[in-house]
């Protein structure tokens, strides 16, 4: 009996609205958390850093992608490279980056509507999304992906908007106010909130077994959406703080506590909360945080299917949904898990674990790599990564050191998230080692 294959449906521009579409919520909401730890030349410090980590990075997994089009992205490659103990651990750090960013996310969207319809919880809202954008990924993917371009483009044209509305209020001055409140401990404490601008982009490789003619259409996608995030990061991180300094953009008025509404506190700066502009730009403004909570839910579930797919989790979530043609286990699984995660409040210390899983997958993936490159020489490679080794090399070292400074940080949150890595590698061990290939 022939396996029901994952179905070809998707073009390079629906990859590119795939990419940004992933991340661009970090431009909405989080990142100016960074300026509470590092302040403005801290945050950007870490940024520029981050930037120069994820450049290198989309180009060395680019090449990996584009060689090895299969839904599972990061475990493909460390697996093929690095063996399946590896590829276990490369594999957990994934998916711990796709199940547990959407929580916060749903989150930021609930607490979003909670402000238009304050009778209705923010836990209805939020789980609401979760029904709706997981449906909409098991009914088809070429579905969920035109809806991710379409919400996509009208962020990314709410985010030049914005720009255009607070630049010509920009003032240099602005981002020289108490730049390194913490001094340049600041610049190692912000490096999550650097990494959030970012986070999910490699998501594009884990629907290559999707797109039509994966070999090029991975390389125009995930080239074209790391350009766009670099300049939207810059162009929004300029615009809102260079308004009245980074603490405008943290402090709503009247409170020490630290906002998750950059944007609208940028704004309330340079015009009233009734006025029209104002309220155009805070309604588009909840199609960033869609983008990359659905966009996340579509990546994610297929890291889950080919984990199960592989053997390094139970096979039920490696099947594929006979009708429609998705992973529709993968999904449901990845959607309960973030439910329960939704269910802890603890939005902040949901994005760092997601970030943790992030740099472990980072890490393993350049490692594999080098390992591919060495025990493959003659795989047929469509896209060759430019300026080897440095390319890859500076994106492991970037990683290594985002990943120590991170932990050093946030030690609890380390430990939990080496907690989950090493209690899944022991069940995978245990019950599923001896069954794999």
């Amino acid at each position: 009996m022939t396996k029901v294959q994952l179905k070809r449906a998707l073009t390079p521009l629906m990859l590119w609205g795939l990419g940004v579409g992933y991340v661009i919520s970090g431009m909405y909401f989080g990142w100016n958390l960074g300026l509470a730890e590092g302040g403005t030349y801290g945050l950007a410090i870490a940024t520029a850093f981050i930037i120069l980590m994820y450049v290198t990075f989309t180009f060395s997994y680019t090449e990996m992608a584009c060689a090895i089009p299969k839904a599972g992205g990061a475990f493909e490659y460390a697996h093929r490279g690095l063996g399946k103990h590896l590829g276990f651990i490369a594999g957990i750090a994934q998916n711990i980056e796709f199940i547990f960013a959407p929580p916060a996310i749903a989150a930021a969207i609930g607490a979003y509507l909670n402000l238009v319809y304050p009778t209705i919880d923010i836990m209805v809202f939020a789980i609401g999304a979760y029904l709706i954008f997981t449906i909409i990924n098991v009914v088809g993917v070429k579905l969920a992906a035109s809806f991710e371009l379409v919400v996509t483009i009208l962020a990314v044209l709410e985010l030049l908007i914005f720009a255009g509305v607070t630049l010509p209020e920009f003032e240099m001055a602005n981002l020289r106010m108490n730049p390194l409140p913490n001094g340049y401990e600041g610049i190692l404490a912000a490096i999550p909130f650097a990494i959030w601008f970012f986070l999910a982009i490699e998501g594009v490789a884990n629907v290559a077994e999707e797109a039509i003619n994966p070999q090029r259409s991975i390389l125009i996608g995930f080239g074209s959406a790391i350009a766009t995030l670099v300049f939207l990061c810059v162009l929004t991180f300029v615009s809102a703080v260079g308004v009245a300094g980074w603490e405008a953009v943290v402090y709503p008025e009247g409170s020490s506590i630290p906002s998750d509404s950059p944007l609208p506190l940028a704004l309330s700066q340079i015009m009233d909360n009734g006025h029209f502009l104002y309220k155009l730009l805070i309604g588009i403004g909840l199609l960033g945080l869609i983008a990359s909570f659905h966009g996340i839910i579509l990546a994610g579930g297929r890291a889950t299917f080919e984990f199960g797919r592989r053997g390094y989790a139970p096979k039920s979530l490696g099947k594929v949904q006979s009708r429609f043609r998705t992973p529709a286990n993968a999904l449901v699984f990845n959607t309960v898990i973030g439910i329960i995660a939704l269910f802890t409040g603890a939005t902040g210390e949901i994005i760092t674990i997601a970030c943790f899983g992030a740099l472990g997958l980072y890490v393993v993936s350049m490692c594999s790599f080098f390992a591919l490159r060495k025990k493959e020489p003659a795989m047929e490679r469509p896209f060759k990564v430019p300026m080897f080794p440095f390319f890859p090399l500076t994106a492991l070292v970037i990683s290594v050191v985002a990943l120590l400074a991170m932990a050093y940080y946030n030690p609890i949150l380390a430990a939990i998230f080496f907690g989950i890595v090493g209690l899944s590698y022991i069940f995978f061990l245990l019950f599923l080692n001896k069954k794999m290939e």
